[in-house]
């Protein structure tokens, strides 16, 4: 699965100094350089390099300011990785290509060019916001049918964990929780209810999250 090439290109990117999550804003990793001005990598993963892993590098490249795409290495030298027109391609679309062994050994194909020129600043920021709120990295960047720990998600589930020994009133949550007025009174998941003015309860939905989420406060990957 594409999943199992998440920690070796997250730790290839880290070690190039970036803050690397998994799964924000569609994006399988996103990176956020240290100090000022921040560069904003995105790198997307496929099991082999292909047109559909290109048209997904092209989708990102408005917001970011270095783009990757990594898949596996073709084992007997025949894949997309050795052709040259496809890294050709790379180059001249300006996308970085990283070639993940079997072993996990992360190498470059092809250097990303820095910076592209972005086009689209309110997805970028949205993108930036996420990656900041989102406590750890929760999500390996590959998953695509289980839900995801989103910073909103994470929040939800602090103010279930504060809800979970009874009742309380918005302000006592919220010591704990800076948004959970917002959070208590929208109810997106349904895992709370008010019992009055003021005052939020758990909801059995909200108990039954606490137990599939067990690690959703703490940020790390399950």
């Amino acid at each position: 699965m594409e999943t199992a090439l998440y920690l070796p290109v997250k730790t290839f990117l880290e070690t190039a100094g970036y803050a690397v999550k998994g799964e924000i804003g569609g994006c399988d990793l996103l990176g956020v350089s240290e100090g000022e001005p921040q560069v904003l990598v995105v790198c997307e993963l496929k099991l082999t390099f292909n047109l559909e892993l290109i048209l997904q590098a092209v989708d990102r490249a408005p917001v970011a300011d270095e783009v990757w795409i990594a898949a596996r290495v073709s084992a007997k030298g025949k894949g997309r990785d050795a052709d040259r027109r496809y890294r050709d391609l790379c180059r001249r679309l300006g996308f970085g290509m990283l070639g993940v062994s079997d072993a996990g050994t992360v190498d470059i194909i092809v250097g990303a060019v820095s910076p592209m020129p972005r086009t689209n600043p309110k997805r970028r920021s949205r993108l930036m916001q996420e990656h900041k709120k989102r406590r750890g990295d929760p999500v390996l960047g590959g998953s695509t049918r289980a839900p995801l720990m989103t910073a909103y998600r994470q929040q939800a589930l602090a103010c279930a964990a504060v809800l979970a020994g009874g009742p309380l009133k918005v302000k006592e949550v919220r010591v704990g929780v800076p948004e959970a007025a917002k959070i208590l009174q929208g109810n997106v998941y349904g895992w709370f209810e008010r019992v009055e003015r003021g005052v939020y309860g758990l909801s059995e939905a909200g108990r039954a999250a606490l137990v599939r989420w067990p690690q959703g406060q703490a940020g790390e990957h399950a």
